[in-house]
């Protein structure tokens, strides 16, 4: 086939990059391997637009085993134990098609950790949708929540955690984001470089299918009025197959005979197979007639770019191919040797004896293209709203409003969806500032969150990657985890335009200063670019996925008021910051000014000195003031337990809806017994960190000295009701 301008651009390659193709092979590409190239030089698979900004990243530290470039991350939690994550979009597919598009999101990233010899834990998701009135919101919320809770409750692995958002810039472009997380062994490791010459390359699993095919390639690419017409590239999952997958892979990883392994995700055969080969110098060979195949009369083009779900590759041990083979046929699952490694340092490719494709893996892999985009730096813009306005509207009444709203109001209708107890591990479930998870037999347990803020990011990128991060490490101190580390899946609009390229790079600047200062390294992570429709882009959202350590879990610790008549106290200053807040966009419907500061020597110092408190047993009850304030954060507390507050008037910030409603960073709300009062305060003053008493517990009403009371059974109410009408 003589390959036309037309036929580059359909594969989502632009012409210069074809030339240079051209230059690598001293020839002109066939079909085949200008799929190869397409696959391997699109902006999911190649970082070509991130890769420079990423190298700035912390992603060491003693605690790190492996950062990124692997499947997962792997940090060192103590006694031999590792813990393996990390998070990934799966945006195009959902929107395409919400249930199988969020479905195969939850297998792939599952496949991600099991494949480094994980068995997963827990899973995750950070999902955002557009306005709750745009007309394809509600079901694409239904089949998003029914996907992710389809897949992870077959497969037998809790969802403990997670977000759901909206906003009226998701409206032609959700984000679906699913984290996983698994305990592995530290010297039980599994990686994908491959090594030795002629080993057996083996693929296993599901067999392939025309399903998924560019969808790589999709999801490099802006959507149009006609993202309807690319269902086809939308894959197809199996849970009770992937069960099936895991349990052999991690059967077979108990001995010596796996050399490297890969999950098949992204461009399935053809990323898999060159990405072994290039992390070990090697060539690959691959008889593609000998791939198990669901569907008759299969091209090699298809079956390379096939994204067909449930599959490995795996590269063994010499003579270890029968007792490997017994373990899959034992799990029902395909197990076929269609290749070898080879130091012909080529990608070749054959079918019924024939070479049908022949490309050097460097041209594939370190010599794909890498753009040092132009970008345009973020100028802050000074805050507009006129504060005497705030006369219009009684405190009251704008915590309902924010209360009853659709990013703050219970999200138990998703929550419920998802198995949280599977495994009989989870020590916390959804809805405090962590979930909980024991590790198996042990008193020890991580602790996980994911975060986002794209309202911040939009604003001043820089404050808003600081402000994620710092999120992020304040709900894992709340339930008592010291934080180790963090994956991030960045999603963001077009990297081609200046302005999202420098929302980007002041995003990751961002990111990068907070997790040097607070010891908190990157050790996965995944970029998602070009999410928009006809050049209207998102906002920028980078998030943040944590995990951190209990050392010693007795008894979980959440933000649910314990008793009655302790003590409220108030970690951390407060200023009064309204800029971007919560209370301007529900209240008056505005958007405006700058972020709040982030100060990270107080927030690593109030944070450490939280851990203090929480280590000391001194503590009831704690949870962190982010989005909506204080007032917010102590009705989120009240609404989880069966007691209520009475708080006093500030003594010093004399607008209510400053102290109330601001959302300064580095703040905790701690619940403290009388006769632990004064150890507490005598470790915050030791440690110097500013905080204040505000209140105490009671029975049956949230009340501001004076100015408003409200029964705790409306406020569950209020807190309730938008989810179950909609």
């Amino acid at each position: 086939m003589n390959i036309t301008n037309q036929i580059v651009e359909k594969h989502g390659l632009k012409l210069e990059e074809y030339e240079i193709i051209k230059k690598l092979l001293n020839r002109d590409p066939n079909l085949l391997e200008l799929g190869i190239f397409s696959a391997m030089w699109n902006e999911h698979c190649s970082y070509k637009s991130s890769r420079i900004h990423l190298k700035k990243l912390p992603t060491k530290g003693k605690q790190v085993i492996q950062g990124p470039g692997e499947n997962a991350g792997v940090i060192d939690i103590g006694d031999d134990d590792a813990i393996v994550f990390k998070i990934e979009s799966h945006n195009h597919p959902s929107y395409i098609e919400p249930y199988q598009g969020a479905a195969t999101g939850v297998g792939g990233i599952l496949r991600d950790v099991f494949t480094m010899g994980a068995r997963p834990i827990a899973l995750l998701n950070s999902i955002h949708f557009g306005d709750p009135d745009h007309p394809k919101t509600k079901s694409l919320l239904n089949g998003v929540v029914s996907g992710i809770g389809g897949y992870g409750n077959c497969i037998g692995v809790p969802t403990v955690a997670g977000e759901t958002k909206f906003n009226k810039t998701y409206n032609e472009n959700i984000l679906v984001n699913a984290m996983a997380v698994g305990h592995a062994k530290k010297n039980k490791i599994f990686y994908s470089k491959a090594k030795g010459l002629n080993k057996s390359v083996v693929y296993v699993g599901s067999k392939t299918g025309r399903d998924g095919i560019h969808g790589a390639s999709m999801a490099s690419a802006e959507f149009d009025d006609n993202s309807e017409e690319k269902k086809p590239t939308v894959q197809v999952g199996d849970p009770f197959t992937e069960k099936l997958l895991m349990e052999a892979c991690l059967e077979l990883m108990k001995d010596n005979s796996i050399i490297s392994i890969q999950d098949m995700g992204a461009a399935g055969l053809t990323s898999s197979s060159v990405e072994m080969a290039s992390k070990g110098g090697l060539g690959i060979e691959l008889e593609l007639d000998k791939v198990p195949c669901r569907e008759d009369g299969m091209t090699p083009y298809e079956i390379m770019l096939s994204e067909s779900q449930e599959r490995m590759l795996i590269i063994l041990e010499d003579g270890k191919e029968l007792e490997a083979k017994k373990i899959f046929d034992k799990w029902d699952l395909d197990f076929v040797v269609i290749g070898k490694t080879t130091d012909t340092n080529n990608l070749t490719l054959k079918f019924n004896n024939n070479i049908e494709g022949e490309i050097p893996i460097e041209a594939l892999a370190s010599k794909a293209p890498v753009y040092d985009r132009k970008w345009t730096k973020k100028e802050p813009k000074k805050n507009k709203f006129i504060f005497k306005e705030h006369k219009k509207v009684k405190l009251e009444d704008a915590l309902i409003k924010i209360l009853s709203s659709p990013n703050h109001s219970n999200k138990s209708w998703v929550t419920n969806q998802y198995d949280q107890s599977v495994m009989c591990d989870t020590a916390q479930k959804s809805g405090a500032d962590a979930a909980i998870i024991r590790i198996h037999n042990k008193d020890k347990a991580i602790a996980v969150s994911v975060d986002s803020s794209a309202n911040y990011c939009k604003s001043f990128p820089i404050l808003g990657g600081k402000q994620i991060v710092c999120e992020n490490w304040r709900n894992l101190i709340t339930v008592g985890a010291k934080p180790l580390a963090i994956t991030n899946c960045l999603n963001f609009g077009n990297p081609e335009n200046q302005e999202i390229m420098g929302e980007f790079a002041e995003c990751l600047q961002g990111i990068k200063e907070a997790c040097e200062y607070l010891n908190y390294p990157v050790v996965s992570g995944n970029v998602s670019f070009y999410n928009g429709t006809n050049r209207k882009n998102i906002y920028p959202t980078p998030v943040i996925g944590g995990v951190g350590l209990i050392r010693k879990l007795s008894k979980p610790l959440g933000h649910s008021f314990k008793k009655e008549k302790s003590n409220l106290i108030l970690i951390g200053k407060t200023f009064g910051h309204l800029g971007q807040s919560c209370f301007l966009k529900e209240i008056y419907s505005i958007n405006d000014g700058m972020p709040p500061e982030i100060n990270l020597l107080n927030e690593k110092n109030n944070g450490e000195a939280l851990l203090k408190l929480i280590n000391k047993n001194l503590i009831l009850s704690s949870h962190d003031v982010s989005s909506g304030g204080l007032i917010t954060a102590i009705s989120e507390m009240t609404i989880a337990s069966d007691y209520g507050a009475k708080i006093q008037k500030p003594k010093k910030l004399t607008n209510l809806f400053e102290y109330f409603f601001g959302e300064d960073q580095a703040r905790y709300i701690i619940e403290i017994e009388n006769n632990n009062l004064s150890e507490a305060e005598k470790l915050l003053k030791d440690n110097n960190i500013h905080y204040e008493n505000i209140g105490f517990t009671q029975k049956n009403h949230l009340e501001i000295e004076g100015i408003l009371k409200i029964a705790t059974k409306d406020l569950f109410k209020i807190n309730n009701d938008w989810y179950n009408n909609y």
